[in-house]
């Protein structure tokens, strides 16, 4: 948004902005208007920190005139930042002002680190096409490369033994690897340690740096670390993000971790004008690399008083009793030293108004007898019972339990109890993914496909594997039953003839397994779960989406194994990697189902989340579990050999003898803060010592001051209904509305269900022709076009085939890769010397609409005065006008998106739009369009009347496309399906 478009949208906001700002309280303006300087604001649990955070970023765009693309606003979560997104667009929109979400650094640390490192490549270590690890790939990708930590000087120090097993010393490597990263640890002090522990780390670390390098890979933690790197190594940039990020603001500093806190102290600068907000009795991810020093001692960061701090403290959310229950619970620990405040000073206050007076903090007790569990899960029915008898339960989602670990035996026979008894629990990180029905079934089918997975076992002798017995009791037995059934005699004779193949396998077949898979999707064992009326149902379709998840996982194991098709000669060596490895990690360590992010909560299931999944939430009622709980130490002796020998950038804070009771309060503190109606503590009472005890001791005088369940008038509370989020979701022409209306059932599968496709193949020449045009674009935007050359051009299209080709594994021809050059060099010869019309590169691009969020990415903006003009790069020869108009009317359509898109970003008048094909030899490689404001109208009309049918999960069809159907993962399933076509308006 340039300076008088701004002013402009300002001066008529600024009336609107300040009647809105009326609704908050004295300490939540005194946070709003304070925007220069440090400023540090502690909010409490369900104080308005969100409402807060959003009328601040308003006033300061409105009132004091910041363009939006100059903040940079941190949140923790995903979730939280698609929520933040949202409330923000809602609120611009509401006072009248348009801007530019891509333009605005608004996400997680990791997203905007990732974005820095994108945006600024060339100076990092990274090449194009990186490969970004989740959690899983980093401990898989040391596990691949365990042999070459194990031949390292004293490594065992660090990883453990080899007697441990490699995918455990891969799970220790890990954690310290990513300590080193988000710690900012030297390397090379740690290798001058005289400590042979702290040596072996920094060998470790070191080696592991290397291997990314070599495989042109980034893992979680790493992102951080290479932004600073990037940071710090050249103040070029840093000035360059100073001058253009003028106000920064970071949610639940509490969880920041040392080099969150060195990147945001660089990106402030002298300027400080750094907002923090957080709860420092919510820290919880000490175990992440966070330190609750970070918010302490925020405001000894600036000299004289400098950091303003505002404390936010009434509570908008709890019952007076429940919040009663949770400062009480904070009091009962002495949060000082005799000298150091290891807790800012604080006593929540409820808000004004007329509660029910009577208890709203109870207990649910049940002793069990020694031969089970039955009274306890007697005991918890009757209580959600009496919850839907009182009348004031209107839907399930109310309720939420929160445990310590959902994964706990006994959190998850309570799960199967209550669902056998009709209460249906939505755990999404119970580790139930591989216990699912549909997940167990496809394990099966997969290995009633290959005879030969009984021999995988006979690899080493003596050798057993627990999670044989999961693939012969809950998933080969149970598939072989199905197949005994008459309905499914047509998969059996699919299956057997196959699976006789497969033994004697004698050349390569033209699928792998994730072939084998979408196969399986048309046989009715299969298809039942992903019908419409299947996705539709209470639990949000979740076992069609844990079959898309498996889908992924398949995809995934075949990239990490180079699994193409089946090879009879590493066929039995991919079964056991696959088996053996790859399924039994992930079965060991857990994988989540599906959450939906809009709806923490779903309709007609009680929650049952652990303490971390709840922060940020509230629930009507919560019932907290895991009583028996004590505080347990989060470090080791390697970890106090690192802070005793200084090599951490800080000495130690809090002591550590009360680390663990400290963190051990505020994880229960926010388990209690997030009730809003109804806290209910539950335990299943155990005498005895120690951990056998529960409640345990931390919990025994708070507990049985409380009155029973029982004693509460149930009848008598009102229960709120659960928050909407409403998040707005993001659709883009060619991702979204081009999918769509190919192919709908597409659509529903591979964007809506999250189905990886097998048979999308990469368009390498195009992405190589793009990256490198784009490469020339970059060097002339810096303004360094006269140190373009030919050689220069050759180089950056070498570099780009090296990493493209290494991360998509696919290779072009010696003279498909002359072409694709060519292409390049064409373009350069064409344009060389009209460099100065290029005004901005590869834009991506968002407009907030009321329903939803319209994204784009236009290749180049050129113009010449107040008008701009758009090209779209097509790597081709021009297409006959007529015989390709369809296709080029989709394309015009895409180029009207784009020049909707520009015009309501820059409030510049778009004047012409022009596709360019490189592949165009001789002639005029332009085709033009005319920018009609009435057709674009239309254009953007019938893409909200698209988005409309997503949103309303509307996928009939007027026919099948046949062209698609050809090439299409899920032609099988579709051969199959019972269509039944939606009439042509």
């Amino acid at each position: 948004m340039d300076g008088t478009q701004q002013r402009r949208t300002t001066a008529s906001a600024s009336a609107s902005a300040s009647t809105l700002r009326t609704r908050a309280n004295p300490q939540q303006l005194e946070a709003i208007v304070a925007t220069d300087g440090p400023v540090l604001i502690i909010a409490g649990p369900g104080s308005g920190k969100t409402f807060t955070l959003v009328e601040r970023i308003v006033y300061l765009i409105t009132e004091r005139g910041v363009a939006p693309e100059s903040l940079l606003v941190v949140t923790f979560t995903d979730k939280a930042a698609r929520e933040l997104t949202t409330r923000i667009s809602n609120r611009l929109t509401e006072v009248g002002v348009a801007f530019n979400l891509n333009e605005m650094y608004l996400g997680t640390f990791h997203s905007i680190c990732l974005r820095l490192l994108e945006d600024y490549q060339e100076f990092t270590r990274l090449k194009r096409s990186f490969t970004l690890f989740d959690q899983f790939d980093q401990q898989y990708f040391l596990y691949q490369h365990i042999k070459e930590f194990r031949g390292l000087l004293d490594a065992e120090l660090v990883m453990g033994e080899d007697q441990k097993g490699r995918w455990k010393q891969s799970e220790h490597l890990l954690k310290w690897v990513n300590k080193v990263s988000e710690e900012a640890l030297d390397p090379a002090v740690l290798m001058a340690a005289p400590e042979p522990e702290v040596r072996a780390l920094a060998a470790c670390f070191t080696r592991y740096q290397e291997l990314l390098a070599e495989h042109n890979s980034l893992d979680f933690s790493g992102i951080q670390y290479e932004a600073l790197q990037l940071l710090e190594g050249h103040p070029d940039v840093l000035a360059t993000l100073r001058e253009k990020l003028t106000y920064l603001m970071v949610d639940e500093y509490q969880d920041t971790n040392t080099i969150q806190e060195r990147i945001l102290l660089l990106l402030a600068g002298e300027r400080s004008n750094l907002c923090v907000v957080g709860d420092d009795d919510q820290g919880l991810y000490r175990f992440r690399g966070a330190t609750i020093r970070n918010i302490l001692e925020f405001p000894d960061l600036f000299a004289g008083g400098q950091c303003k701090q505002v404390r936010l403290t009434v509570n908008y959310r709890s019952h007076p009793d429940i919040i009663r229950v949770y400062n009480e619970w904070m009091a009962a620990q002495i949060w000082d030293d005799g000298g150091r405040a290891f807790r800012f000073a604080k006593q929540i206050m409820p808000r004004e108004a007329d509660f029910p007076d009577m208890p709203t903090a109870a207990r649910l007790a049940a002793r069990d007898e020694q031969d089970g569990a039955s009274n306890w899960h007697a005991e918890v029915l009757t209580f959600l019972n009496s919850l839907k008898a009182s009348g004031q339960l209107a839907d399930w989602n109310q309720v939420a339990f929160l445990f310590r670990s959902v994964k706990n035996d006994r959190v998850v026979d309570l799960a199967r109890f209550l669902e056998g008894q009709g209460v249906p629990v939505f755990s999404p990180r119970s580790n139930m993914f591989f216990e699912r029905e549909e997940i167990r079934l496809m394990i099966g089918a997969l290995i009633f496909l290959f005879p030969q997975f009984s021999k995988i076992r006979a690899w080493a002798e003596g050798v057993w594997l627990p999670v044989w017995e999961y693939y012969d009791q809950l998933c080969f037995k149970p598939f072989t039953d199905e197949l005994r059934k008459p309905e499914n005699k047509p998969l059996l004779e699919w299956a057997r003839p196959l699976a006789k193949r497969h033994v004697v396998l004698a050349q390569n077949t033209d699928y792998s397994f994730s072939g084998l898979f979408y196969q399986l999707l048309q046989f009715p064992l299969f298809s039942r779960f992903l019908t419409e009326e299947a996705v539709q149902g209470v639990d949000k379709g979740r076992a069609a989406r844990n079959l898309g998840t498996f889908s992924k996982l398949l995809t995934k194991f075949e990239y990490l194994h180079y699994v193409s098709v089946l090879n009879p000669e590493f066929l039995q060596k991919n079964l056991r990697d696959l088996f053996n490895q790859f399924l039994r990690f992930l079965s060991e360590g857990g994988i989540g189902e599906y959450e939906d992010e809009a709806e923490y909560a779903p309709k007609g299931c009680v929650s049952f989340l652990t303490i971390h999944q709840s922060k940020g939430l509230e629930f009507p009622i919560v019932v907290c579990g895991s009583l028996e709980a004590v505080p347990r130490k989060q470090y080791g002796d390697l970890d106090i050999l690192l802070e005793d020998g200084g090599y951490l950038s800080k000495e130690r804070f809090e002591p550590l003898e009360q680390m663990k009771h400290f963190d051990f309060r505020r994880l229960f503190y926010t388990a209690f803060s997030r009730a809003q109606n109804l806290l209910v503590l539950a335990a299943q009472e155990r005498d005895g010592r120690g951990l056998g005890k529960s409640p345990s001791k931390y919990f025994e005088r708070l507990f049985y001051e409380l009155p029973s369940w029982h004693d509460v008038d149930l009848a008598a509370l009102t229960f709120e209904a659960v928050r909407q989020i409403n998040l707005k979701r993001e659709y883009s022409f060619t991702s979204h509305i081009t999918v769509f209306e190919n192919c709908a059932e597409q659509y529903r599968f591979f964007k809506e269900l999250e189905f990886a496709p097998i048979r999308e193949s990469p368009m390498l020449f195009g992405t190589l022709v793009h990256q490198t045009i784009e490469d020339i674009h970059k060097t002339v935007l810096r303004g360094e076009e006269g140190t373009i050359t030919l050689e220069g051009i050759k180089g950056w299209f070498s570099t780009n085939y090296a990493m493209l080709s290494k991360k998509e594994r696919v290779y072009l021809a010696p003279s498909s890769q002359q072409a694709a050059l060519q292409h390049v060099l064409r373009y350069y010869e064409r344009e060389n010397g009209h460099w100065d019309r290029i005004k901005e590169a590869e834009v991506e691009i968002s407009l907030v609409k009321d329903q939803y969020i319209l994204k784009g990415s236009v290749d180049l903006i050129r113009g010449e005065g107040d008008t701009v003009e758009i090209i779209d790069f097509k790597s081709e020869k021009k297409p006959d006008m007529e015989k390709d108009r369809g296709r080029l009317e989709q394309y015009r359509h895409q180029l009207e998106v784009y020049a909707h898109l520009v015009e309501q970003r820059t409030g510049q008048k778009v004047s012409r739009m022009h596709l360019y094909y490189t592949g165009e030899d001789g002639g005029n490689p332009y085709v033009t369009f005319k920018k009609d404001d009435k057709v674009i109208d239309r254009t953007i009309a019938r893409f909200d009347d698209v988005v409309e049918r997503i949103e309303h999960q509307d996928y009939q069809m007027a026919a099948r496309p046949t062209k698609l159907c050809l090439s299409c993962d899920l032609r099988p399933y579709c051969d199959n399906k019972n269509w039944i076509f939606k009439k042509n308006d």
